[in-house]
């Protein structure tokens, strides 16, 4: 009988039936979660359409903190809980785990159809931690630790650094406008986060993410464009920060669904002179690759198949 798998993010899940003997689907389904009132309500509409078998236990990735297998969705406020979802779907077993857990876990199986290369070397210190950065609804950060351990964390919540005056001055603004605490993610490195950084230059605050995202990486707005280069500089700064509270020897790898609609604007700019512009380290970080991940929808499925197949 085949394993349900499952990404809940805070717009949309994607969903596929792991088979056993056969290769994971791809792409998996994707579906908008405005349509439905809780977790329960969108996994169960989607499995009711399904042919065939229905699976025996699940893997669920989602976007929030897991603890004692449950979460709140951070940027939808769903509770996902395995034991009620177990019970409510008629499933032997539900485990739920971090969505960039899930990343994480497919790390060291991804190969170069999968990556644009964004810098450094083409390959990292063998046996090194590796870690993962995604900008989306939300900021996702977690690490593979060899040789088979993941670490999700809740990076993207700590504090949004800057890297010059000019940056210092814009997190000021966004300081009062947020109404003190700038993370990272509320202040650059998200939909949201694009928003901010938009309406601070001096934007217009009704323009959304996707608007502000193609007329920046297309150089139709100059406002747009002033936007998506600060948006690059500072993922290149935060992801290395993550490198060295990670030890992330391996290489770190940009997710998330906003790098992967620009991932030329990414490859062409100042994006890696901030990832290693580190002062005294960054000898340090100069050995380090990074990576984009150029289907992180498929990437988070592979992680989830990896953690089906475990014991």
């Amino acid at each position: 009988m085949p394993v349900l798998l499952a990404d809940i993010g805070g717009s949309n899940a994607r969903f596929a039936l792991l088979h056993p003997g056969r290769a994971l689907p791809r792409p998996a389904e994707r579906v908008p979660l405005d349509g439905f009132a809780d977790a329960v309500s969108a996994i169960g509409g989607w499995l009711a359409a399904q042919p065939g078998p229905r699976p025996r236990a699940a893997v669920l990735a989602v976007a929030g903190p897991v603890a004692a297998n449950r979460a709140v969705l951070t940027n939808r406020g769903w509770v996902v809980d395995g034991a009620t979802l177990a019970a409510a779907l008629e499933l032997s077993a539900v485990r739920v785990v971090n969505d960039f857990a899930a990343l994480a876990w497919a790390l060291p199986v991804l190969g170069a159809a999968d990556l644009l290369h964004l810098g450094g070397p083409a390959a990292g210190e063998a046996g090194a931690a590796m870690s993962v950065v995604g900008p989306g609804t939300g900021l996702g950060v977690a690490a593979f630790l060899p040789p088979d351990g993941v670490l999700a964390t809740e990076g993207g919540h700590a504090a949004l650094a800057a890297g010059d005056a000019r940056e210092g001055a814009l997190i000021e603004t966004l300081r009062e406008r947020l109404g003190g605490h700038v993370s990272v993610e509320r202040g650059a490195l998200s939909g949201p986060g694009i928003e901010a950084l938009h309406a601070a230059l001096g934007g217009d605050p009704e323009r959304d993410c996707p608007a502000i995202l193609q007329d920046g990486i297309t150089g139709a707005d100059p406002r747009c464009a002033e936007v998506m280069t600060l948006f690059s500089d500072l993922l290149g700064a935060f992801a290395g920060d993550v490198a060295l509270l990670h030890g992330a020897r391996s290489g770190v790898f940009i997710a998330g669904g906003i790098p992967a609609r620009m991932p030329e604007f990414l490859a062409a700019s100042t994006f890696r002179a901030r990832f290693e512009a580190k002062g005294r380290f960054r000898d340090w970080l100069a050995p380090v690759p990074t990576w984009l991940i150029r289907d992180p929808d498929a990437a988070a499925m592979r992680g989830l198949a990896v953690l089906a197949r475990r014991p």
